[in-house]
């Protein structure tokens, strides 16, 4: 038979009413955007993905300063890029030589990082992974914020095809295991310095005979790095690209036996993928693999990488090889969102804590303090006085039980345990709540 709960004097209960009638002041820059309560439930999940990845295949994270020397990305990420040319945010420094700018990505930062700490000399190969915001000044689009979170992986120190192969396979899983469907691979080979001259040269006899049907930014890459025109998302610009040269027929005999080997690695773990000759990748470094991410009912690549054998020596160190890939978490989540891929936004809390009376409320606060250090998630919500309406809120969060406390409880040194599910109500010791509520749990 159900308790009856003694009530304490009833309150007026005053809920705020909030209307905004103009156009709020201030807004957020053009190209950034606020992360909402709403949106950290996707982050967390791409995040658990992330450090099980990184753990399983033993990357160890790193993480360089968001502002570094200009020269750092002219060397490393190229001059005839369009990051360089086009996107960097530059910072004025005081009493400093030189120019600082907001990484707008992480590979040749985690490369100094890896020299000038001197892990060259301990970590051979060095598996890296970051997570962290970079910034690009480029036109906002779906899937493309000023500033946004980059997830990647390195590899130093190897030329080997199978960590390809891997770097490719940690990038799928990243996606995969955020429960996106349909995720496949785009992948090509760009050759290296010895082969890759005849196909540029090759590139540019064909792109100068349609130069004037160019788009403007295409016209000018003709001449600068043809390799770029292939990057080109202009739609004028498509037909061209169908009809270029083809870079897998100009390959040494190296890089044919390196791409042979990575596409029988990744062969092996099932990973979906086709190859595309126009895929080159918007960044001057990169040599021989790359690749592309996709995800079904999501336009845009998830992310991408390749190897880049000749960057450390480029910014002045030693001859490494190398490989990594990247990801932006926003459009991870985008296509998790496109795919209406649904997610717990916090903790599911196992009960609601229900006061009544000023008494009540003040030993509710101290008893949330006993329930965080079992590790038991119980809500509360001081804002209302009334026993309907934290019943109502208890209904809302979907609580398996509601925890009442009133001012009798609170002398007797009880609590009343009410089964939402069946409405049956029982009187337990306060000092035994927690333990009730764990055996509870557990049926």
């Amino acid at each position: 038979m159900p308790i009856n709960i003694p009530r304490a004097p009833k309150k007026p209960e005053v809920q705020p009413k909030i209307r905004i009638t103009k156009k709020f002041a201030s807004q957020s820059p053009k190209g950034m955007h606020d992360v909402l309560p709403t949106d950290f439930c996707h982050i967390e999940r791409v995040e658990k993905s992330l450090k099980k990845i990184a753990s399983f295949y033993g990357f160890e994270r790193i993480e360089p300063p968001v502002l570094e020397d200009i020269k750092l990305f002219e060397r490393g990420t190229g001059l005839t890029s369009e990051i360089v040319q086009k996107q960097m945010f530059a910072v004025k420094g005081k009493g400093e030589g030189g120019t600082l700018v907001m990484r707008p990505e992480f590979t040749p930062g985690v490369a100094r990082a890896y020299i000038e700490s001197g892990l060259v000399l301990t970590m051979l190969p060095a598996k890296l992974y970051y997570e962290g915001p970079v910034f690009r000044h480029e036109q906002p689009q779906q899937g493309r914020f000023r500033q946004f979170t980059q997830i990647g992986f390195e590899v130093f120190g190897s030329d080997d095809a199978a960590y390809d192969a891997q770097i490719i396979s940690a990038l799928y899983k990243l996606c995969s295991e955020s429960k996106l469907k349909n995720v496949s691979v785009k992948i090509n080979s760009i050759g290296c310095k010895n082969c890759r001259p005849a196909y540029v040269k090759k590139l540019k006899e064909y792109y100068k005979t349609k130069q004037s049907k160019l788009c403007k930014d295409c016209s000018k890459r003709v001449g600068e790095n043809p390799l770029r025109a292939l990057d080109c998302k202009e739609e004028k610009c498509q037909p061209f690209k169908a009809e270029a040269p083809q870079i897998l027929d100009f390959l040494c005999a190296p890089c044919k036996r390196h791409f042979t080997a990575v596409l029988e690695y990744v062969d092996s773990t099932n990973i979906p993928y086709f190859i595309d000759q126009t895929l080159v990748r918007g960044l001057d470094y990169y040599t021989r693999t790359v690749f592309e991410i996709f995800a079904e009912g999501f336009e845009s690549a998830l992310g991408g990488g390749g190897r880049y054998d000749y960057l450390f020596e480029t910014l002045g160190g030693p001859k490494l090889a190398a490989v990594g890939a990247a990801a932006g978490l926003e459009r991870v989540i985008m296509a998790m969102k496109a795919q209406n891929i649904a997610l717990l936004t916090r903790s599911q809390a196992k009960a609601l804590l229900i006061y009544m009376g000023d008494e009540a409320k003040k030993r509710a606060v101290s008893l949330l303090e006993e329930f965080y250090e079992e590790g038991i998630v119980v809500r509360e919500s001081f804002s209302r006085e009334s026993l309907k309406s934290q019943l109502r809120v208890a209904d809302r969060e979907k609580v398996d039980f509601a925890l009442i406390l009133g001012q009798r409880e609170v002398f007797e040194d009880v609590i009343i345990i009410r089964d939402m599910r069946s409405g049956n109500q029982e009187t337990v010791p306060l000092k035994k709540v927690s333990a009730e509520l764990k055996k509870r749990s557990q049926k």
